[in-house]
């Protein structure tokens, strides 16, 4: 079994633990998701996987994602000035650039930057949890 083929299994099974019947639609969505490279938004998950089945509806996208999100399965990321954007949560940890002109999303992950947070919250009396990192920028027109 690849990769994304074990991914879309998890997310079948994360339904199913909720109680939610694996349709043909629900199938089609799982299937985006797992292969998605990107953070596509509900509107795109629907175009999709409508692709896949054009029976699929934007409110079954919603509540599928609504399910997968409750799960801890899918992560919603909220970046300004865009609508919600969905990736798996299997993914290992990373932070965000957004670029404020196109609304591209590059993920990047930084060992200075997770030491440095760690060092700030520990000489604060903290010790890091869990964070989001999200940098807003335009590309450099050099």
């Amino acid at each position: 079994m690849n990769d994304q083929a074990e991914s879309a299994r998890k997310l079948e099974d994360a339904l199913r633990a909720e109680g939610v019947r694996i349709t043909r639609q629900r199938a089609a969505i799982l299937r985006v998701l797992a292969e998605a490279e990107d953070h596509p938004d509900a509107t795109e998950l629907h175009r999709r996987a409508r692709d896949i089945d054009e029976s699929v509806s934007l409110a079954t996208i919603y509540r599928t994602l609504a399910a997968l999100e409750e799960q801890g399965i899918v992560h919603r990321h909220t970046f300004e000035g865009t609508p919600s954007r969905f990736e798996t949560a299997e993914a290992d940890h990373h932070d965000h650039i957004i670029d404020v002109d196109t609304g591209d999303v590059v993920e990047f992950r930084s060992d200075k930057i997770e030491r440095l947070q760690a060092e700030i919250a520990a000489e604060l009396g903290y010790d890091v949890v869990r964070h989001r990192l999200e940098l807003y920028c335009r590309r450099r027109r050099d």
